[in-house]
């Protein structure tokens, strides 16, 4: 007999969280007229023909005696504003039934009402499996509305939506859609690298004020409590300037940068303070799929910052989003060459894949009007 102590019940169980599930309320009636109600999110469909689904309940639930006997049962697959619900019926010993509307099924098994669907069942079989009965059964009737479904995983609730790494929306032509959807993208991608390494990242957009910060992703450790959403940045002193500004056209960015030059002329500035020497910059990002700032302070905070910066491009090679590491300079090292480097050039470069951009395609256009 194998050792059943072998696992840590704990470490199982967050792994087995990690497979995201629907949430269901799953309903009897004993024969007394009783209702039974529990929350399972152990339910799964079998076959289509027949049509079978099944659960599994523990066989320590006060409950199990119920379903065990009975003859039928009901699923009722939550709406996602049905948290509240869950709770309640996760419960034991209140009246799990007391103030909740329902509707009567087949033989009196309760119908929670403002369900995603229903499905009522006549059980075919009740196998054991360990400290469980998984029960299945035949499905008499169903219902579904166009309501979202609650979802959990991970040990928290969820809410279900298209994923953005998917298909772009219906109409995603217009520009606004564009960018709003390469905004999803770019959004959850940096918090995925932001958890990997442990940098504080900011997502920027070109704006009509020149590059804008839309979100931000904190470290354990971020370079300031304020990391303000909406802040423009100038664009030839900060990494996000220069990745966004590489890949649009000058006629988006000589107002800027026309301004930035002439205000820094004259001045003993560690960045590209001439013409000449910015539109060498801009070659070096095209070629390095990287803009770097050492150092600099960061914006209102007494912190000296290095950042990174990557850039998304459209599907026309141009600039929507720039994806920009911040760290403390004697910590944070921006080498091109570097691990995080490395995975924050793929992260941009898979985004802007999505996005339709193909590496190597001519986008004569635009390359023309970036060299000025």
């Amino acid at each position: 007999m194998k050792d059943t102590n072998r696992f840590d019940a704990k470490e199982l169980r967050q792994v087995l969280g990690s497979f995201v599930t629907g949430v269901t309320v799953i309903t009897t009636v004993d024969a007394a007229g009783k209702r039974y109600g529990v929350t399972a999110n152990s339910f799964s469909s079998v076959s289509l023909d027949p049509p079978l689904v099944l659960w599994s309940q523990a066989t320590k639930s006060p409950s199990h005696p119920a379903f065990h006997a009975a003859p039928r049962f009901a699923i009722n697959i939550l709406a996602e504003d049905q948290i509240e619900l869950s709770n309640r019926f996760a419960s034991s010993g209140i009246d799990k039934f007391a103030d909740v509307e329902i509707d009567s099924g087949e033989g009196g098994v309760a119908l929670l009402r403002n369900c995603c669907a229903w499905l009522e069942c006549t059980v075919v079989s009740r196998l054991p499996g360990g400290d469980h009965v998984i029960f299945v059964g035949e499905i008499d009737a169903f219902r579904r509305t166009a309501r979202k479904p609650l979802v959990f995983g991970g040990g928290q609730y969820l809410v279900a939506d298209p994923h953005d790494f998917g298909k772009p929306p219906p109409g995603i032509s217009t520009t606004v859609q564009s960018q709003l959807h390469a905004v999803r993208l770019g959004a959850r991608a940096m918090t995925r690298l932001a958890k990997d390494f442990d940098q504080t990242l900011a997502l920027a957009v070109w704006g009509n004020h020149g590059p804008t910060i839309v979100a931000w992703e904190p470290s354990s450790e971020p370079v300031s409590l304020d990391l303000p959403i909406g802040l423009t940045l100038p664009v030839i002193s900060t990494a996000t300037g220069h990745a966004l500004a590489a890949h649009l056209p000058p006629e988006a960015t000589n107002r800027f940068v026309g301004a930035e030059l002439i205000a820094a002329a004259g001045s003993d500035v560690d960045w590209p303070a001439t013409p000449e020497a910015w539109l060498r910059e801009l070659v070096s990002v095209r070629s390095q799929g990287l803009a770097r700032r050492t150092p600099g302070e960061f914006y209102g905070a007494n912190t000296v910052i290095n950042a990174l910066s990557a850039p998304v491009l459209d599907a026309n090679g141009a600039a929507v989003l720039a994806i920009t590491a911040v760290g403390d300079a004697a910590r944070f090292r921006p080498d091109f060459d570097g691990h995080f480097a490395q995975a924050l050039r793929s992260t941009s470069a898979d985004v802007s894949r999505r996005l339709g951009y193909v590496q190597g395609a001519a986008h004569a256009g635009l390359e023309r009007a970036t060299k000025g």
